[in-house]
């Protein structure tokens, strides 16, 4: 049971640790990249997600006609 919780989401002084790491390893001047980067990802994703969901009921709208 107890291997559950450990499993979980980190708390408070993990973050802590995880934002300290994260700064020694790419260092400040790295984060901002690598933040624009992952936010171009997302939005790629996004992007193609709503994309395919258009073909979908686009193909939907066809085979009803």
């Amino acid at each position: 049971m107890k291997t559950l919780f450990l499993l979980g989401m980190p708390g408070g002084w993990e973050w802590i640790i995880i934002i300290v790491l994260v700064l020694v390893f790419f260092g400040a001047k790295k984060i901002p990249e690598l933040a624009r980067g992952l936010g171009r990802g997302i939005r790629e994703f996004k992007d193609a997600t709503r994309e395919i969901k258009n073909d979908i009921d686009k193909a939907g709208e066809i085979e009803k006609e």
